[in-house]
Formats: structure tokens, C-alpha cells, sequence
């Protein structure tokens, strides 16, 4: 059966990054720093090309939100084998759900079998987008996606539940967001890179429109206090236990 996707993707700072707060106290200072595909959606990526290969016809448009530095992470995902792109352009960082409405109108005109999404991404590890989007369209929704199969316009998805593994059947066309679990990511070869540059990444301006989320600042964690070894063997259990107590205030 072919299958046709549309991928939804975020550029993220890299998980190894050291991220630094900018000089406002609320956004983080980019200078410098190594933004990727956000990692959940690289499941997201692979999994619409598997089904895509499986069938031997179809298609995967990604599509971002954000500002022309998301055309880098487009391309990732075409020199992962992605046919074309989509930058949907705004100003600023849109929370949320001014996102979801960005992509709902978007995805309103378009043909397609599933739209996927990562379950969540790493920079805010919000887990709405995807579901949102979903009753923004009035489509069918299942999240923690492991694995899903399509066959005669329905989709069989594997769940991650609580203590457990829940399997769900949505017509199409749906939304689902998926986590790790039979869709393991390929690397992009020298051949697909190559190829990401002439594959067509159309740009279009998006408005936001009013956020109902205000970021008030950021911090770092505080630093690590350093270790203290309070004694050796078991006479050092009631001291221990005392300053987890009185201490640490953990007990």
C-alpha cells in the first residue's frame, strides 16, 4: 500500500551541548552552540521512510516551525531520504499551541495517509504538539507510538503504557507520536547529503499569533556539591541517616 507522510520536526540544542542563557534572562544564547533534529523526531523520520520502502511507493514531506536556521534541520531529515521539505517561517520562539495551529493550517491542505511527530522534544519536553494538532484537524490520535503497521486505510499502533504494551486501530488519516522502539534511525550517507541539496525545501511565512505562554526566566541547575564521606562501616548508618534527615531533608 503506498503510503504518504508528513513528518513534523524542531530543531533542538544538541543533547551534548552546554547551553549557555542569553543576556535577556529568558531565551538561550544560540552563539556557539549545536542545534540538531530534535532526536524523537528522527524516530519520527525513520519510521515514515521504513513504511514508505516497505510499500515501495509514497512519500515523506517534514515540515518545521521556525525561523531560516530550521532549513538546516529540514535538510537533515531529506539527506535521510525525506522527498521535500517545508519551513513554515515565524519570528521569535512560538510556544506550543501557536505552533500546533501554524501546522494544523498547513497540514489542512495537504493529502496524506499520517502525520507523525516526535513524542516530545528534548528542549522543552512538551508532549502536546503532536495531540493538539490532532483536535485542531478533528483527526484521530494515538501517542508513545513503538511501531505501527498500515493496511487497508487503517493504522495498527503499539503503545507504551504504564507497566505494559496497549495496541490501537485509527482510520486515516491520523496523528501519531512516536518513541523509541522499532524505528532506529539511519545515519544520512555522502549520497544522500549530496542529494539534500537539490531536493525542493519550499519557505512560507506563518504567524504565530498571540502566545498564551510567557517564558519569566531561565537558570541553570545549581552546581554539584562536592562529596563528604561521614564514616566507614556500620556505625556510619545512624550518621548517615542523620544527615539525610536533618541535612539533606530527604528522609
Amino acid at each position: 500500500m503506498r503510503v504518504k507522510s508528513i513528518v513534523c520536526v524542531k530543531r533542538v540544542p544538541d543533547t551534548e551541548a552546554r547551553v549557555r542563557i542569553g543576556a535577556d534572562g529568558k531565551s538561550v544564547d544560540a552563539a556557539g552552540a549545536k542545534f540538531v533534529l530534535n532526536p524523537y523526531d528522527e524516530f519520527a523520520v525513520e519510521a515514515a521512510l521504513k513504511h514508505k520502502e516497505a510499500a515501495g511507493a509514497g512519500e515523506v514531506t517534514v515540515v518545521s516551525v521556525g525561523d531560516s536556521s530550521s532549513a538546516e534541520t529540514l535538510r537533515t531529515a531529506l539527506a535521510m531520504g525525506a522527498d521535500s521539505g517545508v519551513l513554515l517561517k515565524t519570528d521569535g520562539k512560538p510556544e506550543g499551541l501557536a505552533v500546533a495551529r501554524i501546522l494544523a493550517d498547513e497540514l489542512k491542505g495537504r493529502e496524506y495517509d499520517v502525520a507523525l511527530f516526535g513524542m516530545k522534544a528534548i528542549d522543552d519536553d512538551l508532549q502536546a504538539v503532536g495531540p493538539m494538532v490532532a483536535e485542531l484537524l478533528g483527526l484521530p490520535a494515538a501517542t508513545a507510538v513503538t511501531e505501527f503497521s498500515v493496511e487497508g486505510g487503517k493504522i495498527t499502533a503499539h503503545r507504551e503504557v504504564e507497566g505494559g504494551h496497549e495496541v490501537v486501530e485509527l482510520r486515516t488519516p491520523c496523528v501519531l507520536t512516536l518513541t523509541k522502539g522499532a524505528y532506529e534511525p539511519r545515519y544520512a550517507s555522502l549520497k544522500g547529503i549530496m542529494a539534500a541539496k537539490k531536493k525542493p525545501l519550499e519557505e512560507k511565512a506563518a504567524t504565530a499569533g498571540d502566545s498564551g505562554i510567557e517564558v519569566r526566566g531561565r537558570k541553570l541547575p545549581a552546581e554539584r556539591q562536592a562529596g563528604r564521606i561521614v564514616g566507614e562501616g556500620p556505625d556510619a548508618v545512624p550518621v548517615l541517616l542523620r544527615l539525610l534527615r536533618e541535612e539533606a531533608k530527604v528522609i
